[in-house]
């Protein structure tokens, strides 16, 4: 198995540029190879801000809209991933899940516009952060928030999403 990339859009109030998902599943082998990720798959739901907020509210305990958020599978301490799933669920198709990332559309078009740059760079860049989340990363201070920082710009640069 390699890295792979299951998508859906469950947002109704824009469109998706076309060659976004083309580009995010670049991203997502070109940020698996540095950092030495072979296999596994990620999910991407896109949504609107009303369900990001319900989920930022429920599992963060922000209740606001936020733009991206990443839920991985590998965070769960041991035994607690039998919780989560029914008794006849096959766990071993599991393991290869590294998580889960869900990205605001409308939230990601509000700040491309801030930004001063396209929608898809934003989408890429939003998948990218969330990707490095599930794998670890974090921007907890000013050294973590560089070295993220740094990744997601490289990345962004092979892939043609410049500022």
């Amino acid at each position: 198995m390699s890295l792979t990339l299951e998508w859906s859009n469950e947002q109704e109030q824009m469109q998706l540029p076309e060659q976004l998902i083309g580009h995010l599943e670049q991203i997502l082998q070109l940020a698996g190879k540095a950092e030495g990720i072979e296999t596994g798959e990620v999910s991407l739901t896109f949504v609107d801000n009303e369900t990001i907020h319900e989920l930022n509210r429920q599992y963060r305990g922000i209740d606001k809209p936020t733009d991206v958020l990443s839920f991985a599978i590998q965070e769960d301490g041991e035994g607690e991933i039998d919780i989560m799933f029914e008794e006849d669920d096959n766990l071993d198709d599991m393991q290869d899940l590294l998580g889960d990332i869900i990205i605001s559309v409308p939230k990601a078009k509000e700040q491309s516009e801030e930004y001063g740059h396209s929608l898809e760079r934003e989408l890429g860049f939003l998948f990218l952060h969330g990707f490095l989340h599930l794998i670890g990363y974090d921007h907890e201070d000013e050294a973590s928030e560089k070295v993220m920082n740094d990744k997601q710009e490289a990345i962004l640069l092979q892939v043609g999403l410049t500022r």
